[in-house]
């Protein structure tokens, strides 16, 4: 039996546990509605193994050994008079008085003479400083030297007193991280001159620790030699104070080298005085922005994609002519290979830096860049003009009826309004909402590419989770696209040849009857009809099953499917496509691409937007595609 003693209450009084010593058991209860109870033998095991994994953590975080952070060791804090000091000025450290600038050279030189050069050192860039203004915790010749063979050294310089610019950006660079201080590349500051424009001299010192990497032989490092002030030495991409770290497989770091190996040639290569001088391609930087490869690279994704130094290389850049340039004849294909497997000589006839706005360099392109302007601007031009005059004849109707008291035209006639038709199945109801979906994706995941240096665009490609997701979406978006017109094209089929109609027509009556998708000359006299009613020249025409408007919509498809679906095949499976393709065709491709889908989408979420839902007499939505049913007034009119 259970005692008084056996019990342990609470705080809360509903709340007990039972404790019994020769048959453990606890039980938990709330005022005797709910109890649970537990056996020795499951509260021996969960013991036994809540030590031995307490046990096992605690061995395995003792025996896992710490790794050690390895630091650059930082320069030792050293006493050092106030930056403001100036010379004369007195000052205490450590409780000694010392003074800035004090001794005269003269006197320092009188022992140093042997190691400093008294003339070199008054032309060297530190010519008109005092020794003491750097060796300041000397105050004392006499003191300096105690006795014979004796000496009192000067604590460490500390350049970055003076320097602070200079010393920050070391602090943040490859040199301080490997520790290469200031002396290791500024041997003699007592004799050292201006380095400014002294390219050759930059060379020489940074390589004495780097190989040149066939950099000499570069058509940089040559044009430096031959005295260029234009071309750059290793400090115009690398700096000279804050080298950056380009060593490591950090993602930090990968992204950053990625970056830096196009970034670093803009500082030049965007200049176009400096390229014109220099009788260099004037357009690289905007062309590559243009393309494929820089679109990503601006929108901050360069590890997807080639860069400048992908291609042209690091340090040995040479001309085309050059065999052993990486662009050129003899190399192409291995250098476009390393990211396109399969690269032929057809696909490196695909144009790097192309241009569309030059007739005489890329007539081409400039042509087909006209051509697909040109469609754009006449169907936007015409398509908007009509949208306007509808709006305009639709609002003036719709504000009459409302004042006639007529909300909705079914009050017309109130005893049809309760009658619904179908006016499309569920496979047109699904094909559509389909296309819908498949639509918007490709539009949000292609747009950021489009306009790619506008300020939304980055942050549009982050939501979508980053260039290389977005392109994933694209991809199955389109592969859904590709299946839903393959099944339109099986549904188009089976009404030509196996449907039945009334009169049972021929497939050619089909194709051109009232019940097809193909214009007709009715269509031209409703579109006319459709222009006298604009203008309150006549009344509003009475449409077959299919309008004018509509039937664009569906043959606008069919266009769309052959110029954007073929182009962007292409531009999806390119080293495929150059088997039997020139590579240029992928130039041509991504203009058709770039231009048929901004029309596409632009009509779509204009012209057919209000030509279903927006119009006066349809706002704010019309719920036939969804539904598939519409009231008998629209069914007799459209």
């Amino acid at each position: 039996m259970l005692k008084k003693s056996h019990f342990i209450s609470l705080k809360k009084p509903e709340y007990k546990i039972h404790l019994k010593f020769k048959r453990v058991s606890i039980s938990f209860w709330d005022g005797g509605s709910m109890k649970t109870k537990f056996k020795k033998p499951i509260i021996i095991l969960l013991f036994a193994f809540s030590v031995v994994l307490f046990l096992s953590l605690n061995l395995m975080w003792a025996a896992t050994p710490t790794p050690e952070k390895k630091e650059p060791a930082k320069p030792a804090a050293v006493a050092k008079p106030p930056d403001s000091a100036k010379k004369g000025e007195k000052f205490i450290i450590r409780g000694r008085e010392y003074c800035y600038e004090c001794i005269d050279n003269s006197e320092c030189l009188g022992c140093h003479s042997n190691k400093i050069n008294e003339r070199k050192f008054a032309q060297s860039v530190h010519g008109a400083n005092s020794c003491n203004s750097c060796h300041w915790d000397i105050t004392d010749v006499k003191m300096h030297t105690k006795a014979k063979g004796a000496r009192i050294h000067a604590e460490p310089v500390t350049c970055h007193r003076c320097h602070k610019k200079e010393g920050a950006e070391h602090y943040a660079s490859a040199h301080f991280i490997n520790d290469i201080q200031c002396k290791d590349c500024h041997k003699d500051i007592h004799e050292m001159t201006p380095w400014k424009g002294e390219k050759k001299r930059v060379i020489e010192k940074c390589t004495t620790c780097h190989a040149d990497d066939g950099y000499l032989e570069s058509t940089h490092g040559k044009s430096v030699l031959a005295g260029n002030p234009d071309s750059p030495d290793c400090s115009d991409c690398h700096g000279l104070h804050k080298v950056p770290i380009l060593k490591g497989d950090e993602p930090k770091v990968v992204q950053f080298r990625k970056e830096f190996h196009t970034t670093v040639c803009l500082k030049c290569h965007d200049d176009k005085e400096m390229m014109e001088r220099n009788k260099v391609f004037v357009v690289a930087t905007q062309t590559y922005f243009e393309s494929y490869h820089g679109k990503v690279e601006s929108l901050g994704y360069p590890k997807l994609v080639a860069g400048c130094a992908d291609c042209h290389g690091f340090h040995s850049i040479l001309p085309p002519s050059d065999p052993k340039s990486l662009i050129s004849d003899a190399r192409l294909v291995e250098t476009c290979g390393k990211c396109h497997p399969g690269a032929n000589t057809n696909f490196v006839m695909w144009v790097a830096h192309a241009t569309h706005n030059d007739p005489k360099r890329d007539p081409i392109f400039y042509w087909t860049f006209v051509i697909m302007t040109a469609l754009l601007v006449s169907v936007f031009s015409m398509f908007w003009l009509h949208t306007v005059l509808w709006w305009r004849r639709d609002f003036w109707e719709k504000r009459e009826m409302r004042a006639q008291g007529i909300f909705f035209p079914q009050h017309v006639k109130p005893e049809e309004a309760g009658y619904m038709y179908r006016r499309f199945k569920k496979l047109d109801i699904v094909l559509h909402f389909t296309m819908m979906v498949t639509f918007i994706a490709l539009v949000l995941t292609g747009l950021p590419l489009k306009f790619s240096h506008a300020p939304w665009a980055k942050g549009l490609m982050s939501f979508l989770g980053g260039a290389e997701m977005a392109g994933l979406v694209h991809r199955i978006a389109a592969a859904i696209t590709f299946l839903y017109f393959i099944a339109a094209n099986g549904y188009f089929f089976y009404f030509l040849f196996y449907k039945k109609l009334p009169g049972d027509p021929n497939p050619l009556q089909k194709l051109f009857g009232p019940d097809s998708l193909c214009p007709r000359w009715k269509d031209i006299e409703d579109i006319v009809g459709m222009i006298r009613w604009f203008f309150d020249k006549g009344p509003k025409p009475q449409f077959d099953r299919w309008t004018y408007w509509e039937k664009f919509d569906f043959l606008a498809v069919f266009w769309g499917m052959f110029a954007i679906g073929l182009s962007g095949l292409m531009l999806w499976f390119p080293e495929a496509f150059c088997i039997f393709l020139p590579g240029w065709i992928l130039n041509i491709a991504h203009i058709v691409h770039s231009d048929e889908a901004l029309l596409a989408s632009g009509f779509i979420f204009t012209v057919h937007f209000f030509n279903t839902h927006f119009r006066p007499s349809k706002f704010p939505f019309d719920p036939v595609i969804f539904t598939g049913r519409l009231p008998k007034y629209e069914l007799v009119e459209e």
